[in-house]
């Protein structure tokens, strides 16, 4: 009995029910100095693969704060292919799902038929960028086989690490300067120190393994671990694995994101609780600028 009460407990505090999850109308999505005044690079924001995240749903603020940098967001409702693809610098991909939904057979199942995957690879080899957001199961395994052409592993199921967490949730993870768990790179030093992060939190989500000569961005501790669901008692170690890889591919380049929610501003709940970029005491905000600053070469190496 108390183990089932540990495992309810632990389930509310790290799983919202998603029907509750909706973007923060009153997030302020303002950019002070816009990286782009005019005429910034295209944007792809895919929904044609039963995106749990859309422009005009849970991924709103993120798309606001996007086209308040300068850049042009287009939602993307066909199939990837080189002519769809060519006019974009940018593709972002939200939690696919391989199913219309979370809970129905195959929503674990590839979200891309390999003509899509050929056509994503193709055109970041030729210097297209890509941010693939892969968020706690199923939507690692619909996204696995597009991540696996860049070298990037998934674990498909949730991470947990007590040490470096917020207390009494041990999947809403914590990557700081003063924990060592966030690496150096032009994404976390910025264009200078006001954009420089000094942490940054995660709301639940999966771990990532980069290929040699990538960069994991948000590096998991030697504590963390996997496991298959967040109730599960069988776990893995995911000690050397991430929640953020960045990598050059070609001409192009690759940010893989193993949690969603960070990326955006939600609320949840009849108490709508804050998730994401509007709770307090994070440089979420910051790190989204930063990553769109990279993948479009506002942001270089030194």
């Amino acid at each position: 009995m108390k183990l089932l009460a540990a495992i309810f407990t632990l389930a509310l505090l790290i799983s919202p029910v998603v029907a509750q999850q909706v973007a923060d109308p009153e997030f302020n999505t303002l950019v002070e100095n816009p990286a782009y005044k005019r005429e910034g690079p295209r944007v792809m924001f895919d929904e044609a693969h039963h995106n749990f995240h859309t422009t005009d749903g849970r991924y709103k603020p993120f798309v606001d704060l996007l086209s308040n940098d300068g850049y042009r967001v287009v939602r993307n409702r066909q199939s990837f292919s080189k002519s769809t693809l060519a006019s974009f610098k940018i593709l972002v991909i939200a939690n696919a799902l391989g199913a219309e939904e979370l809970d129905d057979d195959g929503a674990d199942k590839a979200a891309f038929t390999d003509e899509e995957i050929q056509a994503v690879q193709d055109w970041v080899k030729g210097g297209g960028a890509l941010l693939l957001i892969a968020d706690h199961a199923p939507f690692g395994g619909a996204a696995a086989a597009l991540a696996s052409r860049f070298g990037v592993d998934m674990s498909k199921g949730y991470t947990f690490d007590p040490q470096n967490s917020v207390a009494g949730a041990p999947t809403q993870l914590i990557f700081s300067r003063e924990n060592r768990l966030l690496a150096t790179h032009p994404i976390t030093e910025g264009r200078g120190e006001k954009e420089r992060l000094n942490l940054v939190r995660s709301f639940t989500g999966q771990s990532l393994k980069g290929p040699e000569g990538s960069t994991a961005i948000l590096v998991l501790s030697d504590a963390a671990i996997d496991r298959s669901n967040f109730a599960s008692q069988e776990s893995v170690p995911a000690a050397g694995r991430a929640q953020a890889v960045a990598l050059k591919f070609g001409k192009g380049r690759v940010l893989v994101q193993g949690e969603a929610a960070m990326l955006s501003a939600q609320v949840s709940g009849s108490d709508k609780r804050a998730m994401g970029m509007n709770v307090p005491g994070n440089d979420d905000r910051q790190y989204v600028l930063n990553v769109m600053h990279w993948l479009s070469g506002v942001l270089r190496e030194k």
